[in-house]
């Protein structure tokens, strides 16, 4: 009978769920300092959560707006280190396959960001226009009374 297989000894083991949760505090801070992009998507992701309170968006549309948040960080962490473990691999070398798996990482996160852009339109924008209506004008003249072109 083959021996079950044994998990490889790593540099550092977590040795209770606090020391887990550190590691990941520690992964997130080292993003938020070297990647630019993720300063950004946290300072696009406050300012969605603030207009979706100012709106008073209903429990479930705010939802939506926090998990796309949390869609586009996620990723924007996995690609973070998914380029760290190509650059441990191949260190300054150049090799096609490093490309891609960089680049399709770096899509990971432009479609979710693409599609966070898609839910901010049909979440803010009938609100955005029902509340100024002066500023979009005839935008507004085609809406329903509660402000959701996508209810009809």
């Amino acid at each position: 009978m083959d021996k079950p297989l044994e998990r490889p000894p790593s540099l550092t083991v977590a040795e209770n769920v606090w020391a887990s949760f550190r590691f990941a505090w520690a992964g997130i801070c080292y993003t938020f300092r070297t990647q630019r992009n993720f300063r950004i998507q946290i300072g696009i992701g406050i300012v969605a959560l603030c207009l979706a309170l100012f709106l008073r968006l209903s429990a479930l549309k705010f939802l939506c707006v926090c998990l796309t948040i949390v869609v586009v960080l996620a990723l924007e962490l996995l690609n973070t280190a998914i380029e760290a473990v190509v650059d441990l691999t191949i260190g300054k070398t150049f090799h096609p396959l490093a490309k891609t798996a960089k680049d399709c990482s770096a899509g990971a996160v432009l479609v979710a960001a693409v599609g966070s852009l898609i839910v901010a339109v049909v979440l803010f924008l009938p609100p955005l226009a029902a509340k100024f209506a002066f500023v979009f004008g005839s935008l507004c003249l085609s809406l329903p009374s509660n402000g959701n072109w996508y209810d009809r």
